[in-house]
């Protein structure tokens, strides 16, 4: 079946990794659900050889693996400060007052928005997922419970809700209608607001062996030298970005409209774009070589739990992110390795992760069973999760890290 790429619209031909089978990442399972069939899709990365956009294939419309999402972002303590820091940068940046507006797509469980609400300021969610804009709704955050696009975004400026600043946290890379999503900003951002969006940079992605945060909820994954193509070619202008620790190492885009001249950029920009093609981005040959890193970082986590196993030792893991399920599943490790996991998240305690059916429960099981290894599957979240795990020391427990290598803590 021949693939097309969904900025540029060229064939796609070339692979950078094939993860095999894998089920939808977030379809956490029930009790009931382990006993009916559950559908795997390919897991195959392409990259573009006309725009170089890295991207998936299509399997599942975001209709159905977003309409009740598993994911409520005010469980990470860590990302909720990033949050509060960015509410209050942005506030004192451009001014903003109880004139001004905001706008968030993929607002979540108003997770962010709340920050801007304390501050007087009106705002706008926008959420495809009903459980958690549900969530947000109660904590007094007006939420549109759709999918963003040009036309929603017509409609809003339209209604007189154009926005002075868009906010698009680690929602581009789920959109599998891209140019739609970014018309959708031209039209609703007002001709003096900026719009930021925050996604994982695929030069770390690459660089740090990030490979579980491949699954099919992202649809793409994004270089600074293919994101400013996307927007430029859609009358907007990336002028500056932030580099910033979140999800193993993300971008936030500082964009307006192109024919805005108030925001000066300091060269940023263009000495990342620099940087991501001294590392070979620009060239299709440097994603070849990311498939070898993959294969080596499952042989070593095979060979950890293989023999953790033998010597007869308790396994449990930390966690219940998208990324731990892409790394479970296509290393193959289930539960004749993992005996169960632990989350925050009250949604997914009881559940099953999907495809290896490991059982999830709440974080206090740890302390319970007193397991010799704890795997931290949100990676990402280490410093924040190695405070909560430090007692595991005091029965010999040891934390193991698979990304961007397997190590062992302390």
């Amino acid at each position: 079946m021949s693939v097309s790429c969904r900025f540029c619209s060229a064939m796609l031909s070339t692979v950078v990794c094939d993860l095999g089978m894998s089920p939808l990442a977030n379809a956490y399972l029930t009790e009931t659900q382990l006993h009916e069939p559950e559908p795997f899709y390919p897991l195959r990365v392409f990259v573009c050889e006309k725009c170089l956009l890295v991207q998936l294939e299509e399997f599942e419309s975001p209709a159905h693996i977003f309409d009740e999402y598993a994911y409520f972002s005010s469980y990470s303590d860590s990302w909720l400060a990033h949050c509060k820091e960015y509410a209050q940068d942005m506030c004192s940046l451009l001014r903003l007052d109880g004139n001004s507006h905001v706008i968030e797509v993929a607002s979540n469980d108003g997770y962010l928005l709340q920050y801007f609400v304390q501050a007087g300021i009106s705002v706008t969610g926008v959420e495809p997922a009903a459980n958690v804009a549900n969530a947000a709704i109660e904590k007094g955050i007006p939420t549109q419970i759709e999918f963003f696009g040009a036309e929603l975004g017509k409609r809003l400026a339209d209604s007189g809700m154009s926005a002075d600043l868009l906010i698009a946290n680690n929602v581009l890379a789920h959109v599998p209608d891209v140019n739609g999503f970014v018309v959708g900003i031209r039209n609703v951002l007002k001709q003096g607001g900026i719009a930021t969006l925050e996604f994982p940079h695929l030069l770390r992605l690459m660089q740090q062996n990030q490979f579980d945060t491949i699954y099919h909820e992202h649809f793409s994954y994004f270089s600074l030298l293919t994101v400013v193509r996307i927007f430029s070619t859609h009358g907007l202008t990336v002028f500056d970005i932030d580099e910033l620790d979140t999800h193993g190492g993300s971008l936030r885009l500082k964009v307006c409209h192109s024919d805005n001249t108030s925001p000066v950029s300091d060269g940023r920009v263009t000495k990342l774009i620099q940087e991501e093609l001294k590392f070979g981005l620009g060239d299709t040959a440097v994603y070849a070589a990311f498939a070898e890193r993959i294969r080596s970082v499952k042989l070593k986590l095979l060979n950890f739990v293989i023999t953790a196993k033998r010597e007869g030792k308790c396994i449990a893991a930390y966690g219940a992110p998208a990324k731990g399920n892409t790394l479970l599943n296509y290393c193959g490790i289930g539960r004749d390795f993992i005996d169960f996991t632990v989350d925050r998240n009250p949604a997914k305690q009881g559940c099953y992760l999907p495809g290896t059916h490991i059982p999830i429960y709440a974080p206090e099981r740890i302390f319970e069973l007193k397991p010799d290894y704890v795997l931290v599957l949100p990676w990402n979240l280490k410093d924040e999760i190695m405070d909560s795990l430090a007692v595991i020391t005091d029965w010999g427990g040891r934390a193991v890290l698979p990304i961007p290598d397997v190590e062992m803590l302390p």
